[in-house]
């Protein structure tokens, strides 16, 4: 191998790292260094060419997270195979157009995104990733180890109106759920303290609540969220101390709160220190108005993850603390699970910086809402709320349906969704509806077929209503 290294490498100016990397890369291309040679130790190569270890190490990382090396632990740095690289316009899409085993039938009981990209970037991922140095597949994780994961994680979530923001702000969780538990240990106090959520919510807020033995209360909503004079009377009433909300994305109507309406119910939490714990796992699209972190930065906690706009396979979501709160947050976080496993967060840092990010989520969210047209087409002639960027549609049943025998005759009919009962309080009342959620693993016709399966349904309800 040193026939390949220049006289001047010495006397070269710039980054000698760079000059390494170039060197190495001309060679395999050239073909002087072929296939499978293995490449020196990092200090032999260093003592060779009069440079540091680190310089080294530098480039063959370079060349490794390139492709052009790979590591294997215990044996050494070879020259890898050459891979046929994905072209940056056409993504692969193998999971896009999955079908279900059993053909007559079709879930829409959670969103399942289109692939379009995805396996393939999780997959490049996690060979840069198994190259990695050999600490993190031995050491405990460290705050310090999670550092570019988290700066990446902030440029991500940055794009959104989420107040001012750091790396230090942020922790890592388990998903968004997760994110939602890890809050809401940081911020219940008492013996038994008193979580708001809307009269209709997402599940997750009342199984954490019940696994953290936090008391729910229900609040009136309507067309724009939560009602202000509903949580003020139940504040007084109870004594609540947080309040649970989706105003983006609100799970199941897919209503969204107006900015002016965020603002009368950030001065009622002010009045009375309430703190705001938003949940931003479903948006899709760009959002609509400030976020609560933004509109009150010392009182309101964020919630987000790439499941809806990446995947939600890797199980990866971020929390976020208000001004002040970080230490807090990150002493249940360390307290409860140590943190990420290390190839897991370096393989989200590497998802979250690549260059062809951007392009794939445009692409995610046009998939999907190609898939909310052909709900609409099918189904728009009844009372239903849907928006492009949101995988999931919420239908009002008309007159002769309740929503539990819809369900029933839905699922007997092949195609599975939720009542509204579901997210509604134990003892909560439920409208006569139910959310279909958009399923991009099976082929736009099958969609289709199942949407007009249930408008068939809505256009013959019993004739005797059923409970």
């Amino acid at each position: 191998m040193g026939t390949i290294w220049p006289q001047t490498l010495g006397e070269t100016k710039g980054p000698k790292y760079k000059k390494v990397a170039d060197t190495i890369r001309s060679a395999v291309e050239t073909g002087s260094l072929k296939i499978g040679t293995k490449l020196p130790p990092v200090r032999d190569l260093a003592y060779q060419l009069g440079i540091t270890p680190g310089t080294v190490a530098r480039a063959y990382s370079i060349l490794t997270d390139e492709g052009v090396l790979e590591a294997e632990v215990g044996r050494g740095t070879f020259v890898a195979e050459k891979k046929t690289p994905v072209p940056d316009d056409v993504w692969s899409r193998e999971l896009h157009l999955l079908e279900a085993r059993d053909p007559g039938h079709v879930s829409l009981f959670s969103p399942r995104i289109a692939d379009m990209g995805q396996v393939a970037a999780v997959r490049e991922a996690m060979q840069k990733a198994a190259g990695s140095e050999a600490a993190k597949f031995l050491n405990y994780p460290t705050r310090n180890a999670y550092l570019p994961v988290r700066q990446a994680a902030a440029d991500w979530l940055a794009q959104s109106p989420v107040g001012k923001i750091s790396e230090n702000d942020i922790v890592l969780t388990h998903g968004g759920q997760n994110g939602l538990m890890v809050v809401l240990q940081a911020i219940l106090l008492g013996p038994q303290p008193v979580i708001m959520v809307e009269d209709l919510s997402y599940a997750g807020f009342r199984r954490a609540a019940e696994l953290l033995r936090a008391q729910v209360v229900e609040v009136a909503m309507d067309e724009q969220g939560i009602r202000p004079d509903s949580i003020e009377l139940a504040i007084r009433k109870t004594g609540a101390t947080v309040l649970c909300t989706s105003p983006e994305v609100h799970n199941p109507t897919g209503n969204y709160t107006p900015l002016e309406r965020r603002k009368q119910i950030v001065a009622i939490a002010r009045r009375h220190g309430v703190q705001i714990v938003e949940d931003d796992c479903y948006r899709l699209g760009e959002a609509r108005a400030p976020s609560y972190r933004a509109l009150a930065p010392e009182l309101a906690w964020h919630v987000s993850s790439i499941s809806k706009l990446l995947t939600p396979a890797l199980r990866v979501g971020f929390a976020l603390a208000p001004e002040g709160r970080a230490a807090d947050l990150r002493r249940v976080a360390e307290y409860g699970y140590f943190g990420l496993a290390q190839p897991l967060a370096e393989i989200v840092r590497i998802l979250l910086t690549d260059p062809r990010l951007a392009d794939l989520v445009a692409a995610v969210r046009a998939e999907m809402a190609r898939y909310v047209r052909v709900a609409v087409n099918a189904l728009g002639g009844f009372d239903l709320t849907w928006n492009p960027d949101v995988p999931f549609v919420w239908l009002r049943l008309p007159s002769g349906w309740r929503a539990a025998a819809f369900t029933r005759a839905a699922e007997a009919n092949g195609v599975q969704i939720r009542s509204a009962d579901e997210f509604a309080l134990r003892d909560g009342r439920a409208p006569h509806a139910v959310r279909i959620a958009i399923n991009a693993h099976v082929s736009l016709k099958r969609f289709e077929e199942a949407m007009l399966r249930l408008r068939a349904l809505l256009d013959n309800p019993p004739e005797q209503i059923s409970v």
